[in-house]
This record gives C-alpha cells, structure tokens and sequence, in this order.
C-alpha cells in the first residue's frame, strides 16, 4: 500500500480574543502519560468531501481551543498549562493507491503499515497537540486517523472531540457540550485529607535508566525474537459468556464478575504464561479507571470534562499464583478489588497529595514513563469500551471499523468492541515474537485456562 500524503496547519474559525489565554492541565495531567495517543475510523463511501471535513474541523477547534493550542508553562507556579494560542491542528490529505481490500489482512492482525493511516507523533517532530490524517482509499473507503497529545485530555475526552468534529460537519449541536474548567473541579479539602498512599503508585522517585542490553521477557531468543508483534485477538459474545461463567460460578462465595474483569483477567493470565516467567516472579496489572463516574461528591465531573481523569488500579501476584496455583476466579478477584480500590474517595485523595507540596519536595515524578516501550514481567490493559467512537459520524453514516494506532510497546494491550457484529469484543495484544505462538494457544481455549495455565 502507498499512501502519499500532504499536511497543513489548520487554525480554528473566529473565537474572538485569538491567540490568548492559559488552561492549567489540571491534576489529571501531572501523572498521565506524557505521549500520544492515536486511533483510525473507517467510513465506507459516499464521504463528505476534505474541505467540509476540515472546515467543521475548524468549527470544533473554536470549541475545543485546547486541542490548537500548545503545551507551556504557567508563569506564577511553572506547572505544566496549556496555551490556548489557536495554533492550529494539523491536518493531513492522502490517498491510498489500493482498495481498502487488499490492505485488510494488515489491519486486522496490525503490522506497521497502519500507521501509515494515522500522522505520526514521533518526538520532537511537532508541538501540535492534534494532528489528524483524512486517507481515501482507490474503492471510495475513507479512512480517518487521529494523533492526540494525552497531556490534554484521555480517551473519554478524545473521543467526544471525535464527536464533536463529526457534529460541526453536519452541522448540529456539539453534544456533550465541553467543560474545560480544569481548576475548579479538583480542588483539594480543606483541611486536605492524603488518606492513601500515592508514592509508588501515581508517583515514584527519579531512577537512572540502565545502560545498554535491551528488557527480557523471560527466556532467550535471537535479535529476531526481539522484534514485538500485535495480533488482534477476538472474543466472541459466547465466549466472553462463558469466561464469566467460568470465573464467577468457581468462586468459594457467591459473586458476579463483570465480563470486562474477567476478559482483563484472562488476557493477564496468558501473557503472563506466554512470556515464560519464572514462578517467583511478581506481575503487576495496571488498569485505567475512569474517574468521571467515581467522583460522586460535589463537584461532579461533568461528561463533557476535555481533560484527564484517569489513575490506576495495580492488582498484583507472583507468576506462579497467576497461571499455576490460582484458579480462574482468583485474577479475577484481584482486578476487581483493585479496581473498586480506586474510588471517589482515592481520586479526591490523589488531587489533596499532588498538591501537597510532597511531589515537589522529594522530587518525585510520574510513575507513567512513557519511554517504557517494554513493559514485562507487568502488563497494562486500557478498554475504550465505554468510548463512542463507534458513534462519530461525519455525514455519511457511521464507522464499520475503529482500530487504535499502531503501537508495538510490548505488554500494552487496548480492548474495544468489534466491529464484526457478533457483540464480541477484539484485543490487541503486543508481545515479543517468541511469546506470541504460546499466547495464542492459551488465549483461545477456555479449557486450557480453567485447568491452570
């Protein structure tokens, strides 16, 4: 597949004061990834033309100024703020000299040519917080990729601006409507009350980065076994059925797991036995969680939010308790309780800590580093399950297919609903070369996951 490809900055329509203002990037901010994120959105044909999709760009830039404008620094604290400058967005016209066809084998088990489909955010290459790829296919399929800064906003607030780009193209009301007071929603208590500990969770001290060799994942291998792949593993509606079954009927007590949890727990129990980890070896599961709906005190987080409001949950275990000596139910178990850990009452407790003053005098920084490319013997599962981005819709109808960005970083997996229309859902899963033929053979097979991995 050939893509060729030509960009421009593209500024917001008239917003009156242009060029001025500051948001602060809010707490959220300051433990978040400090990367980009990217997904793809398939529209079959007609499509609307690029000059309605850039101009309700434009329209949606004027409503969502943080997403043209650019990173900097408060002057009074130096905290890290968003200068609403209107500076634009990048917008990006290709065409793909093939029909979408002959490209599908790629996307469906996703090799590097998808990231031909969305602008790349490689470091230092731009300050653009926003950067978006319109890619017409030769069979009239229009592809729609977006790069997005995650210091201004997660993907619950990436998608509603998905949404809100899709709204001013038509032409209707932008719905949620967009909440960017990032100070007042997350003040801290008076008296603030740290009633958790967010060192080595949210934060950690500084550690130099160890020089030469490259991470293991357990095992040897050869420069080849070195290289990471992503294979999109579908689950089915039958299957995610009986993965539930399965881990809530086999509990000593009486509980209901939500699928979700029990897919979440299933996905880290094969990667762990895939990478071949020693028995003693402790595995952590970082899991985001949406704050929006945890935080049931005043004030709310409204939905239109366009900020951060993502911490993690961090349910842990040896290796050997995971997939040898621990049922089914038990990896669920640990999620969820990790996950119920991360209530309300932690989120307001994380807001009191990060401005303490605590993270300023230990010189602590984010525990989010992501430079980590190879997250072994841990793994981290994002579900964009509850994000509407199958809902965007630009004037032509719906998207028939959403895939995340191409981004090999070993152990980093992103869970969505499928597209193939059976209520299944699809996981993509990056793991070096030599673990990923084991991941298969225990992904797929409830049996073998019920007898211990």
């Amino acid at each position: 597949m050939m893509v060729h490809t030509k960009s421009r900055i593209l500024g917001t329509v008239a917003v009156g004061e242009e060029g001025k203002g500051m948001e602060d990037s809010g707490e959220g901010s300051k433990t978040t990834f400090d990367e980009y994120i990217s997904g793809i959105t398939f529209f079959r044909p007609p499509a609307p033309p690029n000059a309605a999709l850039e101009a309700g760009l434009a329209r949606a830039l004027a409503e969502y100024r943080e997403w043209a404008g650019r990173l900097g620094a408060d002057d009074a604290r130096g905290d890290r703020a968003i200068i609403l400058s209107d500076a634009g967005a990048r917008f990006v016209e290709a065409t793909a000299d093939v029909a979408l066809a002959a490209s599908m084998p790629a996307l469906l088990e996703p090799a590097p040519a998808v990231a031909d489909l969305h602008p790349s955010a490689a470091a230092g290459a731009s300050d653009e917080l926003l950067m978006v790829q319109v890619t017409r296919f030769a069979c009239g399929t229009l592809a729609v990729g977006h790069t997005m800064s995650h210091a201004v906003g997660d993907g619950h607030a990436a998608c509603n601006f998905l949404l809100a780009w899709g709204q001013a193209t038509r032409g209707v009301p932008i719905d949620p409507a967009p909440v960017h007071d990032r100070a007042s929603l997350f003040l801290p208590r008076v008296p603030p009350r740290v009633e958790f500990d967010h060192r080595g969770v949210e934060f950690k001290p500084p550690r130099p980065r160890p020089h030469g060799g490259k991470a293991s994942c357990g095992g040897g291998g050869d420069a080849d076994d070195d290289l990471v792949v992503v294979h999109r593993a579908h689950f089915t509606r039958d299957m995610l059925s009986e993965l539930r079954s399965r881990a809530s009927s086999s509990a000593p007590a009486p509980r209901q797991y939500s699928t979700t949890t029990c897919l979440v727990a299933h996905l880290w129990r094969c990667i762990t036995r895939a990478r071949g980890l020693g028995g003693g070896t402790v595995t952590r599961l970082r899991v985001a969680v949406n704050g929006r709906a945890r935080i049931n005190d005043a004030p709310r987080v409204p939905e239109g939010y366009t900020g951060n409001v993502v911490l993690w949950a961090w349910p842990a275990a040896t290796a050997r308790e995971l997939v040898e000596d621990g049922p089914p139910w038990r990896a669920a178990e640990l999620v969820s309780q990790a996950v119920a850990r991360v209530d309300g009452g932690y989120f307001r407790s994380f807001v009191d800590f990060a401005v303490s003053g605590a993270v300023e005098r230990e010189g602590l920084v984010p525990a989010a580093d992501a430079a980590e490319k190879v997250l072994s013997p841990d793994v981290e599962v994002d579900s964009l399950l509850h994000a509407a981005f199958c809902d965007v819709d630009f004037g032509g109808g719906r998207p028939f297919l959403f895939m995340p960005g191409y981004l090999p970083n070993e152990g980093s997996v992103f869970i969505l609903w499928s597209f193939s229309g059976d209520g299944g859902v699809s996981a993509y899963v990056p793991l070096f070369s030599r673990a990923m033929e084991r991941f298969k053979e225990c992904c797929y097979s409830l049996a073998t996951g019920d007898a211990r991995l």
